[in-house]
C-alpha cells in the first residue's frame, strides 16, 4: 500500500473520506497556526484513495466559507492510481466557530474550548490581555492613596518626575491604566483598596505541613499585588521559615532556609504571570525538607516550561501590570526572572528548584540544603548559647557606652523590650552592671566581667 510521508501533528490531520463534521477540524485550524487535512489517507498515513474527487473539490470549498467564513485551497494529489485530496487552512487573526463553538488544536487533536480557556482565547484574538479588559464599576476613590505613594518612591530610578505628579487620573493614564473613562482590571489588582471584592481570587495562601495532607497553620494575605509582596514576603520570614543566626562583630546575622531574593522573586513572578481567570490562588506550602508554590497559570507557547531554566523572552502573561511592576523595579524586561531564582539557589549552597506545570497551574518547588542536619545543629547550639550571648553583647556595649538606653540596646541587638529588661536585671543581680544616677542622665557602671 501506498504511503504518505508525513505523520499527523499540531498541523496536519489524515481523514480517509469527508464528513461535515470535520468543518471543527478545520475550524480548529484556523484558530491555531493553521494546517493541512488530507482527505483519502488512513491514521497510519496510507493512501486509500476518494472517489468522486470532483464533485468534492467543487462543493467543498463553499460549504466551508458558508458555514464558517474561510476560503481554503484545495488541491488533487495522486499517487500511483490512487487520487486523494490537500485542503489547506490559513490561520486566521479573528476568532472563528462551528455551530457556535470554538475549537483549536492540541497536538494532534482537535479540542474545544471553553470556560477559562475560551476567555483567554477570545481576548487574545482581539489583540487584548485580561488586566487590559476596563472594569466599569471600579472609581478612582477605591484607589488606595498609601499604595500610590510606595509606588512612587519605587520608581523613582525609572520614572525620575514620578514624585512631582500629583493628579491621580494624569499618573494612572500615564501608565496605562485606563481604557477611555474607566479604569482597567489592572489597575483594581495593583493599586485598589480592596481587589478581591471584585475578584475574590486574588488573594494568596500561606500554610505550614507536616505531610500533604496534614496542615499545621496557615494565612490569608489580602490587598493589592503591590502590598502583597510585602506580605507576603514578611509573613513568610516571620512566622513560617528558620532563621539561622550568626554574629560578625556587634552586627547580628540572620540567614533563612532559603534565598530572600529567590523565594522574592518567585513570588513576583507568580503575581504578575497570575492567570487571574483561573478559581485557584497563589498557594505557598512550607514543609519540613521544602517549599512549594502552586500558582494558576496558561503558559504561553512560546515560553513553555521545559524552557524556564534556559535563556528566554519575556512574554508576561498580563503585559499592563507587568508594565508597572517593571517601573517599580520589581521585575526586568529581559525574562531572567527564572534564571535568577536559579543563581540564587545555588550560590546558596541550594539544589536547583524544580519548575512543572500540571492542571493549568505552574509549581516551583525549592529544595533545602542537603547539609540539612548541619544547618539544624548549628540552629540548636545558637538557641542554647543565644542567652549567653546576648549577655555578653550588653557587657560590651555598656563598656564601649555606658550611657546607652535599653531602646539604644533593643535597636543595636535587634532584642525586645522584654528580653532587654531581663538582661539587665540578671546583670544587676549578678553584680556584674549597676546603675548610677537617674533613668535619663544616668549611666551604666561595670563593676566586673560577665565571665568572671
Amino acid at each position: 500500500m501506498q504511503k504518505l510521508n508525513l505523520k499527523e501533528s499540531q498541523t496536519i490531520e489524515f481523514k480517509e473520506v469527508w464528513k461535515d463534521e470535520y468543518l471543527k477540524t478545520i475550524c480548529a485550524f484556523a484558530n491555531s497556526d493553521g494546517g493541512v487535512i488530507y482527505i483519502g489517507i488512513d491514521d497510519s498515513s496510507n493512501i486509500v484513495g476518494l472517489k468522486d474527487t470532483k464533485n468534492i473539490i467543487e462543493v467543498l470549498p463553499n460549504k466551508v466559507n458558508n458555514r464558517l467564513g474561510l476560503i481554503v485551497d484545495i488541491n488533487l494529489r495522486y499517487k500511483s492510481s490512487l487520487e486523494y485530496i490537500e485542503m489547506i487552512i490559513q490561520k486566521t487573526y479573528a476568532p472563528i466557530s462551528y455551530n457556535g463553538k470554538f475549537y483549536k488544536r492540541s497536538g494532534s487533536n482537535t479540542i474545544e474550548l471553553n470556560g477559562v480557556n475560551l476567555t483567554n482565547f477570545l481576548l487574545k484574538k482581539y489583540g487584548k490581555t485580561w488586566d487590559d479588559v476596563s472594569e466599569e464599576k471600579f472609581g478612582l476613590d477605591e484607589i488606595d492613596l498609601s499604595t500610590i505613594e510606595k509606588f512612587k518612591k519605587l520608581s523613582r530610578d525609572r520614572i525620575p518626575d514620578i514624585q512631582s505628579q500629583t493628579n491621580l487620573e494624569e499618573l494612572l493614564r500615564k501608565l496605562n491604566l485606563y481604557d477611555g473613562e474607566y479604569l482597567k482590571r489592572a489597575a483594581i489588582l495593583l493599586f485598589g483598596k480592596n481587589p478581591q471584592m471584585y475578584y475574590v481570587q486574588s488573594h494568596s495562601k500561606i500554610g505550614r505541613f507536616l505531610s500533604e495532607t496534614d496542615i499545621q497553620s496557615s494565612d490569608i494575605i489580602e490587598g493589592n499585588l503591590i502590598d502583597q509582596v510585602d506580605k507576603i514576603m514578611d509573613v513568610l520570614r516571620l512566622k513560617y521559615l528558620k532563621a539561622y543566626i550568626s554574629y560578625e562583630g556587634m552586627h547580628r546575622r540572620e540567614k533563612l532556609e532559603y534565598p530572600y531574593e529567590a523565594l522574592r522573586e518567585a513570588v513576583i513572578n507568580a503575581l504578575i504571570h497570575r492567570d487571574y481567570t483561573n478559581t485557584s490562588n497563589l498557594q505557598i506550602k512550607v514543609y519540613d525538607d521544602k517549599l512549594v508554590m502552586y500558582n494558576g497559570a496558561t503558559l504561553s507557547s512560546e515560553v513553555p516550561i521545559d524552557r524556564f531554566d534556559k535563556p528566554h523572552q519575556s512574554k508576561p502573561f498580563n503585559p499592563t501590570m507587568a508594565n508597572v511592576f517593571y517601573k517599580c523595579g520589581f521585575i526586568e524586561n529581559w525574562g531572567r526572572g527564572t534564571l535568577n531564582i536559579i543563581d540564587d539557589c545555588v550560590e546558596y549552597g541550594l539544589p536547583k528548584p524544580l519548575f512543572e506545570y500540571e492542571w493549568t497551574a505552574v509549581r516551583t518547588t525549592f529544595f533545602k540544603t542537603t547539609q540539612e542536619t548541619t544547618q539544624e545543629t548549628t540552629q540548636e547550639t545558637t538557641q542554647e548559647t543565644t542567652q549567653e550571648t546576648t549577655k555578653s553583647k550588653i557587657v560590651k556595649l555598656l563598656k564601649e557606652n555606658p550611657k546607652y538606653t535599653k531602646q539604644d540596646m533593643m535597636n543595636i541587638l535587634n532584642k525586645g523590650d522584654s528580653t532587654i529588661k531581663e538582661h539587665l536585671a540578671n546583670l544587676k543581680r549578678e553584680g556584674i552592671i549597676t546603675r548610677v544616677g537617674s533613668t535619663k542622665s544616668g549611666y551604666w557602671k561595670i563593676l566586673k566581667g560577665d565571665n568572671e
